[in-house]
């Protein structure tokens, strides 16, 4: 049992979830992850960093946090009974009508979506957005915070998960292997690419004069691939009015509330595909790999 340090607070996890980050990680791909992770092995084993639970105890200096106060957030070693985490980090109360593992499935993807709409995305009310990859992680609460935001949102998933796509929201659909948005003729504010499957030009034909694209995923590679979408972007941006982004996502503690606060309200769910134990993190891992999970995977950690 760890026991936490003056500014530290002691969570018992309830649940965890799973992010594509978790796999990048441990596979240590892209390669050039491995300048920042660990060249032969990763520099930290530990995995998982979204979270849900309980504080167990606090330092002498935590004002903030109580024991007993349910809580979530981000911190690197989530699959696991217990963690420590400074009381000044990503870490937010979940309000008293959603569930652990709702709010487990929260930090990463809710707060990338948050800031590649809000902070990047610059979407205003009555503005439209196109969601590309709308039945994953990340697109699930875009499409719910691009409507909480007042947008009309157009969700792209694959055929299974358009009935998905249109019960977080989305006023339009669109089946990605029958039909090719790009060419459509549509023109919208905002797209937000969690894929990569179209090249950022071809994307910035479909933005209005001001519109922007919002990169959030890239192609699949060990190499370069991955990085093919946004160096493209970096370079178009010097010949398209349009603005061509992308970004990292940093978990903070006011998105974190952000969120809470919609879930509180009703306007914003968690999607959870499927549940594993701490045991099953491996087969969870595998999983999350193939591409294919609707909305997030959850470890229940009890």
């Amino acid at each position: 049992m760890p026991a936490p340090g003056d500014e530290e607070v002691l969570i018992k996890v309830h649940a965890a979830s799973v992010n594509p980050l978790d796999w990048h990680y441990m596979r240590g791909t892209p390669y050039f992850i491995r300048l920042f992770s660990g060249i032969g092995a990763p520099s930290d084993p530990r995995m998982g960093v979204d979270f849900a639970g309980t504080v167990e105890a606090v330092g002498s200096k935590v004002t903030r946090l109580k024991p007993g106060d349910r809580v979530f957030g981000g911190r690197s070693g989530a699959f696991a009974e217990y963690l420590l985490t400074p009381e000044d980090r990503a870490i937010a109360l979940i309000p008293d009508t959603v569930s652990f593992e709702d709010a487990a499935a929260v930090p990463i993807a809710a707060v990338t979506a948050m800031q590649a709409l809000r902070d990047h995305g610059q979407l205003r009310p009555g503005q439209k957005i196109l969601v590309n990859g709308a039945s994953g992680g990340v697109g699930t609460y875009t499409v719910q915070i691009a409507k909480a935001m007042g947008a009309k949102v157009t969700g792209v998933s694959s055929g299974r998960n358009l009935e998905l796509v249109r019960s977080l929201g989305a006023d339009h659909v669109i089946n990605y292997k029958e039909e090719n948005y790009t060419d459509s003729g549509e023109q919208y504010d905002l797209i937000v690419d969690m894929v990569g499957n179209h090249s950022p030009l071809d994307n910035s034909a479909m933005l209005t004069p001001n519109g922007r694209l919002v990169i959030v995923g890239g192609a699949k590679g060990d190499w370069i691939a991955p990085m093919i979408g946004p160096i493209k972007a970096a370079l178009y941006n010097n010949f398209v009015d349009q603005e061509l982004a992308t970004f990292t996502a940093t978990l903070r503690r006011d998105d974190l509330e952000a969120v809470a606060k919609l879930m509180s309200e009703g306007k914003v769910r968690s999607v959870i595909d499927r549940r594993y134990s701490l045991a099953q993190v491996p087969e969870a891992i595998a999983y999350s790999e193939t591409g294919r999970a609707r909305g997030k995977i959850i470890i229940n950690v009890e």
